[in-house]
């Protein structure tokens, strides 16, 4: 039976972490990979695309749903098989006592494992700074002998070839002093000449004294103050001699020696013109100093030799030999003095041209640990063997990592197997609380179910009566009313609009909750969408005073893929809030590509109050991002994106009250404010910036803020969209929010007159749009005279409201009186028209043209058409009031509307009449059906989605198919003409989804059962001219 126990707990322990891994591996898929990779880059704008990926998530979510499921079936079999965890102490003692001695062995196993790679380490540590110090050492030597062989070359020139010779003893000595620094490890260099017997008389004669031999210094060494050259004994009679004619000063006292005489240097100068080549002798004392050194021979040859002569052919045109001297022990220990390390290590060098004697050249026999490495040596000799030998000076020192971590092993071990204990105790709890856990998560699960379905039941009966309360309201105000009832019934529009705002503005954080929420991909003109923004809170920003100005990169493309719905309303959000909370100064949209923050530093603003739109101090602005992902901490990118995306980076920057520190760690948490006061005073339900940072999420980008209290606060945020401009879908659909061009002012230039940077900067920024040539600059002097020099003509002149109550009147008298300046027209940018502005209008007898700001492209075009008296001759048709478009889009078209509710059906009915339009009113998808069956005269088919009997999406499917159907019969030539003449070669009806429920009817449910657009309820002329406008022609455009 204590095996069995044994067993089990076994089998706990295992399931115990199978169930960790697969509740790691849950979230991992659940939560890492959907929340923060969003949607794939490849399947933007492709609906089919973005449902595969939907359904492997899904696919990969049941996959280990169903693992972690299963792995919570294990606590049952093992307490129907093995009973419960309690062991004996004897079992448990023995476990416990195998588990301790399996892991001492295991330490000292590893104790000896890290002492043996501390020992190869250190071998590896000493091998490399062995070689490191052979290889200088050898290379080193190899440069000297170059520049030795270079100086026998030398010599070979310019002694023996040149007639008399161009070399004596003190030339060769102040060359070869001067030149000794291209020779480091030399101590001197001597050129013995070759005399024959024959030679020696006039030899001797011509140098003024006797040739010496060598061989008794070799015998008897002489200490450098006992050494005397006269008292040298004469060179015997030989065949042969060589006695050094020149010598460098530090070994001029080898002058007149004979090498032949000496033992060592006779067998080298005989190999050095035999093989060619420089050769070495063993190690011997030096004359003078008696130290142990080496001497390097080459042979000078009386002419050039092919690399093929035999020894004789080199023995008859050898002509002297020329020699260097090397100080071993002053010259290895100068070299080795450049190396530092933290371990000083011995060096011995040996030559090793007798194995069984090596000659030691450098260094000590104290060996400290017994660790030696060789490194070989080659000085160019293959006759002579050379050899560096290198010890640790210290000792070893203590193994403390294998100590410490042969302990730690034997600690953990202990730790484990209590551990162990615990866990035994513990896991009967945890499997109560596993079952707890997944009774509370369905219960969870069933609760956000229910939750999304009130939400959706809700906003649908909520916005249907609304939907009739601000229809009313808007028929309403088109009837006779006075003052009083008009400002009645706008009180009542305002406080409806407001409450389907707020209304929106909780499902929308609802859905965000629940993971519903997805973007659109539709191509949008960002500056139009800037404008529609300015347009929207303008009012309100001439009311307080507050200057309000969009600056949008030239490098940002005109056309953007996204969804421009949901951006619009992170801009709204924003610029709300500066608005609510600003009562001077200024508030600044800017909009820049990612790339610009990194390529330009002109894309900060400064802090400095001259460089703001109104000259009062702004927060930080590069404050707001600098704890972005995007970038990295060196400031470099740190993202990837493929080429068609575009990574845009706004700010919205305010001189208002801003967010006092205690408050700015919430300000992104839902229907949370700064304080109970704020609430009162400004109103709003604290969700607006919550549900912005989850859209900036859900467009791949971050936002953030940078506020000082009294000063003002900057918003940034980066989302990023595909680019429209390079886009092969939707090529035919028309540009709704791009600002059409007005050709009548291009090659118009203009002078703008503005003190402030940034303020200028917008003003010029808006008029290039119109395709006039701008130029700009910070005093109205300056002005005069550009204008004066300036080949082309100025159009006008556009001074700010600041400069223009300061110096307008000297301005237009000294432009009136000089003749040299054509008139142009004054142009004056007014925040707002105040009593001086007005008093200059009513009296002036030319006034300047009055552009009260926010500055907008259509506008502008406006007010200029107006002021210049250029008109509108080149205006496209789509221009004017949504209202005015929509009559002409929509006059005389035959519309059906279904709807369910009466008073829907009324309000639907009334806003299209009042277009023009000729409106047929059906009470259910049934009766929709029996109207739309081709052939028919509609032009378009208004469907509210919620319906009895039979809802929109399955009357808008039938509505398809007979349509194909139809189209099928044309096809074929079964159905060429009808009896009411209505022939047409394809039946496709519009079909625009019709509902207030703005949960469930998304966009995406509409296409799919065939429908061909979405608006919402109560009718907005803006959206309603969005869809009418996909698929309506005016009457002129038609007619053309």
């Amino acid at each position: 039976m204590s095996l069995f126990h044994v067993l089990g707990f076994g089998v706990k322990i295992g399931q115990l972490l199978w169930m960790i891994c697969c509740w790691f591996v849950s979230w991992f898929v659940d939560g890492g990979i959907e929340d923060k990779s969003g949607p794939l880059v490849g399947s933007v704008g492709d609906p089919e695309k973005t449902k595969m990926t939907t359904m492997k998530k899904k696919n990969k979510m049941c996959f280990w749903n169903k693992i972690s499921s299963s792995g919570l079936k294990i606590p049952s079999f093992s307490h129907q098989f093995l009973g419960s965890v309690r062991f004996g102490k004897t079992w448990w003692r023995k476990l416990v006592v195998a588990w301790v001695v399996f892991w001492v062995l295991v330490s000292f196993w590893t104790f000896r494992y890290f002492s043996s790679q501390a020992m190869e380490k250190r071998k590896e540590t000493l091998a490399s700074m062995c070689d490191e110090r052979a290889r200088m050492l050898q290379d080193q030597f190899n440069v000297s002998m170059n520049h030795v062989q270079a100086m026998s070359i030398l010599i070979s020139t310019f002694h023996h070839g040149k007639i008399p010779s161009a070399i004596d003893q003190s030339t060769f000595s102040e060359y070869t002093d001067r030149t000794s620094f291209e020779r480091p490890l030399t101590s001197g260099v001597a050129y013995a000449m070759k005399v024959l017997h024959s030679e020696r008389e006039e030899f001797e004669r011509q140098q003024g004294w006797t040739i010496r031999r060598m061989d008794s210094l070799e015998q008897n060494p002489a200490h450098k103050d006992d050494y005397d050259p006269e008292a040298l004994e004469p060179s015997p009679v030989q065949e042969e001699y060589a006695p050094v004619i020149f010598a460098q000063d530090t070994v001029s006292h080898v002058v007149s020696l004979d090498m032949l005489s000496g033992k060592e240097d006779r067998e080298n100068v005989l190999r050095a013109r035999r093989s060619g080549k420089g050769v070495l002798t063993a190690p011997f004392p030096l004359i003078k100093t008696n130290r142990l050194g080496v001497i390097l021979t080459f042979a000078v040859y009386k002419r050039d030799l092919p690399s093929n002569a035999t020894p004789e052919e080199r023995i008859e045109a050898t002509n002297g030999y020329l020699g260097g001297v090397f100080d071993i022990e002053s010259l290895v220990e100068n070299l080795l003095q450049q190396l530092a390390s933290k371990q000083t290590i011995l060096v011995n060098v040996y030559d090793i041209t007798n194995h069984s004697q090596p000659i030691s050249m450098y260094g000590s026999n104290v060996s400290a640990d017994g660790l030696e490495l060789v490194s070989p040596l080659n000085f160019g000799d293959p006759f002579r063997k050379h050899e560096m030998r290198c010890r640790f000076k210290q000792k070893p020192p203590w193994p403390v990592l294998s100590m410490v971590t042969s302990f730690g092993i034997i600690v953990i071990a202990l730790l484990c197997a209590h551990i162990f204990h615990a866990t035994v105790s513990r896991i009967n709890k945890v499997e109560e609380d596993c079952h707890k856990m997944e009774q509370l998560k369905q219960k969870a699960e069933a609760a956000d179910v229910a939750k999304s379905q009130f939400l959706a039941t809700v906003s649908h009966e909520i916005r249907t009566p609304m939907n009739g309360v601000l229809g009313m309201l808007h028929m309403l105000m088109d009837t006779e009313l006075d003052v009083t009832q008009q400002d009645y019934v706008r009180t009542a529009q305002a406080s409806g609009k407001a409450l389907v705002s707020l209304i929106n503005e909780v499902l929308d954080q609802a859905k965000i909750e629940s993971g519903k929420l997805e973007l659109e991909e539709v191509r949008f003109d960002l500056r139009g969408i800037l404008d529609d923004v300015l347009s929207l809170f303008s009012g309100k920003s001439q009311e307080k005073g507050v200057e309000l100005a969009v600056y949008i990169s030239d490098r940002v493309p005109e056309m953007l893929l996204g969804d421009p719905g949901r951006f619009r309303q992170i801009l709204t959000n924003l610029m709300g809030n500066s608005i609510k909370f600003t009562e001077k100064g200024h508030i600044f949209v800017t909009v820049h590509l990612m790339e610009e923050l990194l390529e330009s530093i002109d894309v900060e603003t400064a802090s400095a109050t001259e460089s703001t739109l109104s000259g009062l101090p702004v927060a930080d602005r590069q404050r707001s991002w600098e704890n972005f992902k995007a970038f990295s901490s060196n400031g470099h990118r740190s993202f990837a994106l493929s080429p068609p995306e575009i990574n845009l980076i706004v700010s919205v920057e305010d001189t208002g009250v801003g967010i006092p520190l205690e408050a700015q760690s919430r300000i992104f948490t839902p229907f949370m404010q700064v304080g109970p006061s704020i609430s009162r005073t400004h109103g709003g339900t604290g969700i607006g910036l919550s549900i912005s940072k989850c859209l900036v999420g859900l467009m791949k980008g971050e936002i953030g803020f940078s506020s000082t209290p009294k000063v003002g606060s900057t918003f940034t945020f980066t989302a990023v969209f595909a680019n429209g401009m390079h886009s092969t879908e939707r090529k035919s659909e028309p540009q709704n929010n791009n600002q059409p061009i007005f050709s009548e002012f291009r090659g118009m230039k203009a002078v703008v007159v503005d003190h402030r940077p940034a303020r200028a900067k917008v003003s010029w920024y808006h008029f290039q749009r119109l395709g006039i040539q701008v130029e700009v600059v910070p005093r109205v002097d300056q002005a005069l005279s550009f204008m004066k020099t300036c080949t082309n003509t100025v159009n006008m002149i556009l001074i700010d409201q600041e400069i223009w109550n300061r110096e307008a009147d000297v301005f237009i008298k000294k432009l009136q009186k000089d003749p040299l300046v054509h008139s142009p027209k004054l142009v004056l940018l007014a925040n707002s028209i105040d009593s001086s502005i007005s008093d200059t209008l009513s009296t002036s007898t030319d006034p300047p043209v009055v552009i009260v700001k926010p500055l907008r492209a259509s506008m502008l075009a406006a007010t200029l058409q107006r002021g210049l008296g250029i008109g509108n001759r080149e205006t496209p048709q789509h221009k004017g009031p949504p209202a005015l478009i929509l009559r002409n889009l929509l006059l005389g078209r035959q519309i059906l509307i279904v709807d369910d509710n009466n008073v829907n059906l009324r309000v639907a009915a009334g806003a299209l009449k009042k277009y023009g339009a000729d409106v047929v009113c059906a009470e259910s998808g049934i009766k929709a059906i029996s109207l739309l069956k081709p052939p028919h005269e509609f032009d378009a088919c208004f469907m509210d989605i919620q319906m009895p009997e039979m809802d929109g999406f399955e009357a808008t499917r039938k509505i398809r198919d007979m349509e194909e159907e139809m189209n099928k019969r044309i096809k074929s030539g079964e159905a060429l003409t009808v009896p009411d003449g209505n022939n047409k070669s394809c039946w496709h009806l519009p079909v625009l989804a019709m509902t207030a429920d703005v949960i469930q009817a998304t966009h995406e449910e509409c296409l799919k059962c065939g429908m061909d657009g979405y608006v919402s309820k109560p009718f907005e002329a803006e959206q309603l001219y969005r869809e009418v406008s996909r698929f309506f022609n005016s009457p002129s455009d038609t007619e053309s």
